[in-house]
């Protein structure tokens, strides 16, 4: 007995080298986008399925799942064999959505092992460009003055969760708007039906480039590259409040370490490429190239604190 069981640790051990030097010879990769197409997480899952289709020599595709504030993509990826084939375009949502939905069956966090972080994403809190409010402390001002409404992309999204945390901290009170989306956000901020949007910064860096609209601040620790004239939120006058997310690449729990490992190289050297970079930039999103302990310890990190946000505010999904 004791002989075969030196032999059947022996053969476990090759077995997984041997899957993983063979992957991806067997079929095409999915990555599961759960929201739908045409957003920044949307852009840059297939900006990576497109360069990974060359630098693994087999065919990325994406495949979109939107629906239930992201669970829909998520519980399909959870329960997905973790062979290296299915993947999952992760964003800050895995860490706020295991609070947000407590009764969802499988975990957010824990269910999925982290690849690669590939952008980080800033929130902006934006005006019109003809609104008084120049400065976060004008903003803020208004705000204690008269009902001042704020769109934001859904109940439980970043860019609510960080909206409460300032408002909290400026013991100011804003009306919250949540919308479906960032895209009807921006359209009724145009129109004059909102004061503001708190918002990743891609959905409208062409809108402040163009002065359609104001940045009053970043919620990243340094200036965004793509909006340099736009200050942090501690050049705003607010410290500790930087809420960056990010757009990335998680599987399932389970899949073999050295099939993670390439991945994460492969997804680095993809959004090291000029072009890519130059695309991410226009933008405005910034690119990472980090580990996936890296992105472990993120999202973990970030599933305490906006659990202590989403409890005080008892904050519900849309």
């Amino acid at each position: 007995m004791h002989r075969r069981s030196l032999l059947a640790l022996a053969a476990a051990s090759f077995a997984t080298p041997a899957f993983a030097q063979a992957w991806p010879a067997e079929r095409s990769i999915r990555i599961i986008v759960p929201v739908a197409a045409g957003g920044s997480q949307d852009i840059v899952a297939r900006l990576l399925a497109r360069h990974l289709t060359e630098a693994l020599g087999q065919n990325v595709v994406v495949e979109n799942q939107p629906g239930a504030g992201s669970n829909i993509g998520y519980e399909a990826a959870s329960r997905a064999r973790p062979d290296g084939y299915t993947l999952l375009a992760g964003s800050d949502s895995l860490s706020i959505n295991r609070t947000l939905f407590p009764h969802l069956g499988f975990d957010t966090v824990e269910g999925f092992a982290p690849v690669a972080r590939a952008v980080r994403v800033p929130q902006i809190l934006v005006v019109r460009a003809d609104s008084s409010a120049t400065s976060l402390e004008d903003f803020l001002g208004a705000t204690r003055r008269g009902p001042v409404a704020v769109g934001t992309p859904g109940n439980g999204s970043l860019a609510h969760l960080l909206g409460e945390q300032i408002q909290a901290a400026a013991e100011a009170r804003w009306t919250h708007v949540p919308y479906r989306g960032g895209a009807l956000a921006v359209n009724d901020l145009l129109g004059g039906s909102l004061q503001g949007v708190m918002i990743n910064i891609g959905a409208v860096t062409d809108h402040v480039r163009a002065g359609r609209m104001r940045g009053l601040f970043v919620s990243s620790a340094a200036r965004a590259p793509g909006l340099p004239e736009v200050p942090t939120l501690a050049e705003a006058g607010m410290t500790g409040g930087e809420a960056v997310g990010w757009h990335g690449i998680v599987a399932p729990r389970g899949t073999d370490p050295a099939i993670i490992a390439r991945l994460n190289t492969a997804i680095g050297q993809v959004v090291a490429r000029p072009d890519v970079a130059g695309r991410l930039a226009a933008l405005g999103l910034e690119p990472v190239n980090e580990s996936p302990d890296a992105l472990g310890t993120l999202i973990r990190a970030d599933a305490t604190r906006w659990a202590e946000t989403i409890r005080r505010a008892r904050i519900q999904p849309d």
